[in-house]
């Protein structure tokens, strides 16, 4: 019996890293014992009804930069970066498909408290408290909906849903916890999930399928067939953006895939570059500089 219950395994492969330099007169056990119950809240939750072997776990790197701390309680501001990844069919590569900076992180640990989530109660009974599995439940679920996304059509919509569930039940306190409304700003993760679910963007899920089964896992097979699925689905996403320009979710897709569409683009003969390297540059201005390189 037990070697049957060890054939599967939880989603996640999560390695977790909080970063407390700035925090001061707080003994350093508190941030070992918060990266490890953050590290088992993720790896040891089953997020879904499926089963996944252990070679199928979701690679997350997660890093906590923890940046102050109330002088009077357990409350930390800091950011949160997300970083996953799948594998490519046929190779030893493996593609990220999240790579996000979160700087809109506050909550409240102690030190000897467990974490602890409910889809259905969400906030517990102690809204900062609840904040931080409440943004780690979030981010599984947008993790493990877009891996799933990339191996079938809309093959991640239940555990989107998930997330947006998360942030529609996410923890109130005044203005305190941050980056769960839409009256915030454009680039929260209310607007992610959002963005994700809308048909306004749907182009961008299918592309997110295209660039993954019938793009990086086709290359061994079918590497100039790969290349043209991948480089058509720019001049479709170009046009989401004309219709949807500063969007998030646009930035969002290209801080994880904006090495691999340069390096794809680098293939190009170079006469037929430009117009790949205009699109990219208009909807990914932060790595403008890495497409106008392929022009020399």
């Amino acid at each position: 019996m037990l070697c049957s219950v060890n054939l599967f395994a939880q989603e996640l492969n999560c390695k977790v890293k909080v970063l407390a330099v700035a925090i001061q007169n707080v003994d350093k056990e508190v941030f070992t014992t918060m990266e490890k119950s953050i590290s088992d809240f993720m790896n040891t939750r089953k997020w879904t009804t499926d089963e996944y072997g252990t070679n199928e776990k979701i690679d997350i790197n997660i890093m906590i930069n923890l940046q102050s701390k109330s002088p009077d309680d357990d409350v930390y501001n800091a950011t949160l970066n997300i970083q996953a990844s799948r594998p490519v069919f046929n190779s030893s590569y493996t593609s990220p498909t999240v790579n996000f900076i979160d700087k809109d992180i506050v909550f409240k640990y102690s030190q000897f408290t467990p974490l602890q989530f409910d889809d259905n109660r969400i906030v517990g009974s102690d809204p900062l408290a609840s904040n931080l599995t409440a943004v780690l439940a979030f981010y599984a679920y947008l993790v493990i909906g877009l891996d799933y996304d990339s191996f079938s059509p809309n093959g991640g919509s239940a555990y989107l849903k998930r997330a947006q569930n998360v942030v529609n039940n996410a923890p109130e306190q005044g203005k305190q916890i941050p980056g769960w409304k839409a009256v915030e700003g454009n680039r929260n993760r209310y607007w992610i999930i959002d963005q994700l679910l809308s048909p306004r963007f749907q182009e961008v899920r299918n592309y997110f399928y295209t660039i993954h089964r019938d793009g990086f896992d086709k290359m061994y097979s079918q590497p100039d067939v790969a290349r043209q699925n991948i480089l058509a689905g720019i001049t479709k996403l170009h046009q989401v953006n004309k219709e949807n320009p500063s969007s998030i979710l646009i930035q969002f897709f290209f801080n994880a895939k904006s090495d691999e569409l340069a390096k794809v683009v680098a293939q190009v003969p170079k006469e037929e570059r430009a117009q790949y390297i205009a699109m990219l540059s208009q909807m990914d201005v932060p790595n403008s500089q890495k497409y106008q390189a392929l022009n020399r």
